[in-house]
């Protein structure tokens, strides 16, 4: 079922309010949000990521392991104030972001909603927290999103569009209008997806994919016109 939570319009935060950043993540998606956080005068200030092997993406930031260096930075911090936590997971993992989303909001990080100046973002649009609108997307009016959804670059969410929590539309796809996309979904790149249809739960549309019926809970779907090849499993555990 998807949820929708903690609504607010996006044009009363299409600037981020905080100036200090840190992102958890140290990959190509932190480069991209590091930019939209440039762009809106803000500083990215520290990164983890929960692989040992990581390095950090972006020169003179330093990057922290896991849960215990999360615990090491915090140790340092007086205060969390002015201070947005972004999550720069991409990908099928919106399970995992709303855990870390979780673990970081219980610490009193807020999870600030990042948008790129290029992005064409009606006013009725409505989000939870944390979601990330990047360059050329365009959402239409009263499209509403819940918590830690990403749009990527150049997709085109058309009017009346719902999300739950997690959601991920990769770059260039269509959603044309009254989709609704429960939770943990990702949309790939170029795919098409159908006026009033459903996308289940945990489910992997293809890139270049195009929707013409509903797609059930974690049906991972490819083709013109997608077919279900197979049901997808939860494969990114956090460590």
């Amino acid at each position: 079922m998807t949820r929708i939570v903690s609504w607010r319009s996006l044009a009363s935060v299409s600037v981020p309010k905080c100036e200090r950043y840190i992102l958890w993540g140290s990959a190509g998606h932190a480069k991209v949000l590091a930019d939209i956080i440039r762009l809106n005068r803000g500083n990215v200030v520290a990164l983890f990521d929960n692989d040992p092997e990581a390095v950090s993406c972006l020169a003179n930031v330093p990057l922290y392991c896991g849960a215990s260096g999360f615990q090491e930075w915090l140790d340092r911090q007086e205060s969390l104030e002015g201070i947005g936590a972004v999550l720069a997971i991409g990908g099928a993992r919106g399970e995992d972001r709303q855990q870390i989303a979780q673990q970081l909001r219980s610490t009193g990080l807020c999870l600030p909603s990042l948008i790129h100046p290029a992005a064409a973002v009606s006013e009725s649009v409505k989000h939870g927290e944390g979601c990330q609108i990047l360059a050329n997307a365009v959402l239409a009016a009263d499209v509403s999103m819940g918590n830690v959804c990403i749009v990527n670059n150049s997709a085109n969410v058309d009017h009346e569009c719902q999300f739950g929590s997690g959601v991920h539309i990769g770059p260039g796809a269509v959603l044309c209008g009254c989709v609704t996309v429960a939770d943990n979904s990702m949309i790939g790149a170029g795919a098409v997806v159908l006026p009033r249809l459903r996308i289940g739960g945990g489910a992997v549309i293809g890139a270049g994919a195009v929707v013409t019926r509903d797609v059930p809970d974690r049906a991972v779907v490819i083709g013109n016109p997608a077919k279900i090849m197979r049901h997808s499993r939860r494969l990114n555990q956090i460590r």
